[in-house]
């Protein structure tokens, strides 16, 4: 890109991003030359009826109406095009939208079952987004960095190739932050993501793209990456339900990014939804067709749904532990408000008994897991923002620059770390065994808990280049436990006021920049969401343990679109 300065390249790139939604028919509408502070209902003032009835429709029913020939995948794709487009006048979530292919992939499916009068697959017509660093054949793969623009895929992802099997539609691309270390999404080839439901707040990141597009009903179901909470905070931020899968579950060759080849914290890639069933049907897809045989990397462990996971009885309740706060960084009164609201209705279920779950050094969890994030001291980051001469972004620069973990580490250094977070591992696992019950006849720990449910964050989405704390994230995946967020209720500032000053004493001083960030007015209407954490490869468990839950005390609390 020697010729191009890197303004020169984002004009290229927001050009292409423009010609694709130029491509969309009808013609997308226009949107209001002041937009209000949350834009969530505009697209149903800009749509047509049956456009909005569509794009609202949870992923699973409309893979039953496309079954059953009840809805064309034509029909559905040309209706989440609009809405998709009208997301990026909105919220600025898109990087590229596929029109031409995505109605030639439809009117090829259409005519499939015109012809066989049954579905390709268990997707077949279903619409899904893709964040963009998840490669796609002969498409751009820039991980957000202005100097890689010009790189393309050489092939589809692994996990999109299954995903196209089973007769979905890729139709839309998604933005990213610079490095793809951020929990929010802005970078200098496309600017800044914001939240539809308060376009001050972020959506999150770093699949953050995919979190608006989500939350604007611009989707129904995506696909994002997450190494510390790159598809749950975007899931929380904007209502929506996100899972981290257990490493090496899901197929991942064919992204991009800097430090593929490192194995100290692994990336995974895992759903966002607009419904808990999305992400059950993303993961019993891809997990049915065994995808250790074309990535030997991944476990051979098929999707298990067909038994129980819970064994809850009269004699054997679902045992929930509470983590209120991690020790760190004390969240803010919605969140804790989530917290006690969904806590004070699970206490009235008989088969389900609650507890506190403390939490064991997490403030060294941060310190093992920053050290090894980068353990190239962030040279290929730094070569890679570089070598485009465009400047950092702010976020980019806190969690390389300002992190004082960062630091180029020798191979001893490494099996120092390693060592580190397998001894973390260790004790975290001996701390989750001693809330047995009792133990079996080999000596082994029986009725300990089931699962933690925790904050996804301190806070609901943050202000913009504000989103500094990630232990409530990334705990989970130094641990390489699964986690799944799920939406609950939005800010009230008349509940949810301000934690008075008057004898507040910071824990530290990532405690106290998140307590100064509080300003209930601020973070009026904001989506509040939690997360279930369940033990490595307990996937099953934690998506089962949801779905009582939810039955239980019908959650969300509130309705978001």
């Amino acid at each position: 890109m020697a010729e191009h300065t890197w303004e020169d390249v984002a004009k290229i790139a927001q050009d292409l991003r423009d010609a694709s939604l130029s491509r969309v028919e009808p013609s997308l509408p226009d949107v209001p030359s002041e937009l209000p502070r949350d834009v969530t209902n505009l697209p149903k003032q800009l749509l047509t009826e049956n456009e909005v009835l569509i794009t609202q429709t949870s992923p699973e029913h409309l893979v039953e109406s496309l079954a059953i020939g009840k809805l064309t995948s034509t029909t559905v794709v040309a209706a989440f095009l609009r809405r998709a487009g009208l997301a990026q006048k909105l919220t600025n979530c898109i990087t590229e939208l596929l029109p031409d292919e995505a109605l030639s992939r439809a009117r090829y499916l259409d005519g499939y079952y015109d012809e066989y009068k049954r579905p390709i697959g268990p997707l077949h017509g279903l619409p899904i987004s893709v964040k963009e660093h998840i490669g796609m054949k002969g498409k751009g793969l820039n991980a957000g960095f202005v100097s890689w623009w010009d790189r393309k895929g050489e092939d589809d992802a692994n996990v999109l190739k299954i995903l196209w099997q089973a007769g979905c539609v890729f139709y839309a691309r998604t933005t990213q932050p610079q490095t793809l270390m951020h929990l929010e999404t802005s970078n200098n080839l496309y600017g800044v993501t914001v939240n539809p439901f308060n376009r001050g707040l972020t959506p999150g990141g770093s699949s953050g793209g995919e979190g608006a597009l989500l939350g604007l009903r611009g989707s129904c179901l995506g696909i994002g990456s997450d190494i510390g909470g790159s598809v749950r905070s975007p899931s929380a931020n904007c209502g929506l339900y996100g899972f981290r899968p257990t490493s090496y579950r899901i197929p991942v060759d064919g992204w991009s990014g800097t430090m593929l080849g490192e194995e100290h914290i692994v990336a995974v890639i895992g759903p966002l939804s607009t419904s808990l069933e999305g992400v059950k049907l993303f993961m019993k897809t891809v997990l049915s067709a065994e995808p250790w045989r074309i990535e030997p990397s991944c476990v051979p462990i098929p999707w298990r749904y067909q038994e129980s996971h819970l064994a809850i009885s009269q004699m054997q309740k679902l045992r929930i532990a509470v983590l209120w706060c991690d020790g760190v960084v004390q969240p803010h009164p919605p969140v804790t408000r989530a917290l006690k609201e969904v806590v004070t209705k699970l206490q009235d279920i008989p088969e389900i008994e609650v507890s506190t779950w403390k939490p064991y050094k997490h403030h060294e969890a941060w310190e093992i897991i920053a050290s090894l994030y980068f353990a190239d001291g962030a040279k290929e980051e730094t070569d890679a923002v570089s070598a485009s001469g465009e400047p950092w972004r702010p976020l980019s620069r806190f969690i390389i620059h300002e992190n004082p973990h960062v630091k180029h580490l020798s191979v001893e250094e490494i099996w120092y770390w390693t060592i580190r977070r397998e001894q973390y591992r260790r004790a975290y696992n001996k701390v989750w065994n001693e809330t047995a019950t009792g133990t079996g006849p080999r000596g082994e720990p029986e009725g300990t808990v089931d699962v933690i449910l925790a904050p996804v964050g301190p806070g609901a989405a943050p202000p913009l280049d504000q989103s500094k704390y990630w232990g409530y994230t990334s705990q989970w995946n130094l641990l390489d436990y699964p986690a799944l967020v799920f939406p609950v209720s939005k800010v009230d500032p008349e509940v949810d006021k301000a934690v008075e000053e008057e004898g507040y004493e910071p824990m530290n001083e990532e405690d106290a920049f998140n307590h100064h960030l509080y300003d209930p007015e601020k973070y009026r209407g904001a989506p509040i969401s939690l997360q279930l954490i369940g033990r490595r490869y307990e996937d099953e468990k934690v998506i089962q343990a949801m779905e009582f839950i939810k039955e239980k005390i019908r959650l969300p609390f509130t309705t978001y679109v």
